[in-house]
């Protein structure tokens, strides 16, 4: 983490104002929280739109903070601990992790898309993990507060970090690839997350492709080439690129897969003879291991210990973790977020799967998906296969048109609509039994993880 005085700090953070007499004092690591704060860290007090962190000061300093930037305009500055006043907090923590990154020396992987970003992030983290030493982002730290917060958590002897870049709207991911600057960028895909704001698929392929105005002169693209509207832009750029997907058009694509219950094994075109295993469920992560292998040739790493690194991945909770139930069952939790693709991924790892009881799928509402989010929830229950899945149950107003779309092929009563969430775990708790398996999917705000919750062993 950042270990500087705070002479140091006011430069980088352009701030003023800091009494000569604490020029000296060490900081090592920030917050924005009070309840994370550690003895040593700079406190850097956020305004957002309900809260204003100048107001809990007091009990940053409790907690252990050695110095505080300060707002200019805010009243009342702290006088029990030094002070660096700046115009603006949110400013000056970028501007410090700009300054704090510009010194560092660092390979920084960026890694964005519609689906799979945190999944594929893990995934390098943990190939390049065999020979260097590695900081990913944590949780979902990818935006513009999260990803400066990262920057200023890696140690400077760290040889490669690995941020995650997410988006809304358009210029966030350029944002964010200017303060990281990234040796290599990694686009997974293009779906249709975030269509309420950005218009298009169209629109979003351009906001993801903002990852290149940060990538270094000598940067490599590793991106999904099976999208036209990725591969008709990247033609345009001058820029050293390596492609990844299902088709033979691409620089790496799979030669075989198969769907275990526990994991994933495949073969590529440059390795035929080799097999590759990911303890991650669903075909649709051997694109992303895909592209994790990209980065790993690109940095020199050896077929053994990419293998080596693929075996080991640990991924962040709630992407299609299997956990273990109640009176033998299998929970499969997805409920971190949800867009058309990735639903469509998750149910077709469900047809995949082989049990000797029940395969349930629980799907609610996929948010943000524009003028035509009734159509896309039709579009995936008319996706799941009725000799494959023994019960639909999905959850909010918008999962009724997912049960709508499953009644074209279901019979009625396998198909079950529900906007209360008691009645939802009610109805499944009369149904499972050991053998099943109970998948739950849908968007953050749903909270399907409670589903998981009332199953979980």
């Amino acid at each position: 983490m950042i270990n500087k005085t705070l002479a140091q700090i006011e430069q980088m953070a352009i701030g003023e104002k800091l009494d000569p007499q604490f020029r000296n004092v060490l900081i090592k690591g920030v917050s924005i929280d009070t309840r994370t704060i550690s003895p040593g860290n700079l406190y850097i007090p956020i305004i957002g739109e309900t809260f204003n962190g100048h107001q809990f000061v007091d009990k940053a300093i409790e907690n252990g903070a050695a110095a505080v930037l300060w707002g200019s305009d805010q009243p009342n500055p702290p006088q029990q601990i030094p002070v660096i006043f700046v115009k603006d907090t949110l400013e000056a923590l970028q501007t410090l992790a700009k300054s704090y990154r510009d010194e560092l020396s660092i390979r920084v992987v960026g890694v964005t898309g519609s689906n799979g970003k945190t999944t594929t992030k893990d995934m390098v983290a943990s190939v390049l993990s065999t020979t260097m030493k590695v900081q990913k982002t944590e949780g979902n730290f990818n935006n513009h507060i999260g990803l400066p917060l990262t920057i200023l958590r890696l140690e400077e002897n760290t040889e490669v970090a690995v941020l995650e870049m997410g988006m809304s709207a358009f210029g966030e991911i350029e944002f964010l690839t200017l303060l990281a600057r990234p040796d290599v960028a990694i686009i997974t895909n293009v779906g249709e997350s975030h269509m309420l704001d950005l218009g298009s698929r169209e629109g979003i392929a351009k906001a993801k492709l903002e990852i290149v105005d940060g990538l270094s002169k000598q940067g490599k693209l590793i991106y999904y080439g099976d999208e036209p509207l990725l591969t008709e832009r990247v033609k345009t750029m001058n820029i050293d690129t390596t492609t990844f997907g299902e088709s033979d058009n691409n620089n790496l694509y799979p030669m075989r897969i198969k769907q275990e219950n526990e994991g994933t094994y495949f073969s590529i075109n440059q390795q035929e003879g080799k097999e590759f295993y990911i303890p991650v469920l669903g075909k649709h992560n051997v694109n992303n291991a895909m592209s994790a292998i990209a980065v790993a040739r690109h940095f020199g790493l050896s077929w053994e210990q990419i293998e080596k690194g693929l075996k080991q991945i640990t991924i962040t909770n709630m992407r299609l973790e299997l956990i273990e139930g109640i009176d033998g069952i299998n929970l499969i939790n997805d409920a971190y977020n949800a867009s058309p693709l990735s639903m469509k991924a998750a149910i077709s790892l469900i047809h995949d799967l082989q049990t000797t009881g029940k395969k349930i799928v629980v799907l609610g509402d996929m948010l943000e998906l524009g003028d035509n989010e009734k159509e896309y929830h039709e579009e995936v229950g008319r996706f799941i296969q009725a000799d494959k899945v023994d019960y639909v149950f999905t959850f909010g107003a918008l999962g009724e048109y997912i049960a709508e779309g499953a009644k074209e092929q279901f019979p009625q009563e396998r198909v079950l609509a529900f906007r209360d969430k008691g009645q939802l775990i009610a109805s499944l708790q009369k149904l499972l039994s050991e053998g099943d398996i109970l998948l739950v999917k849908g968007s953050r705000g749903m909270k399907l993880e409670e589903v998981i919750f009332a199953f979980k062993k």
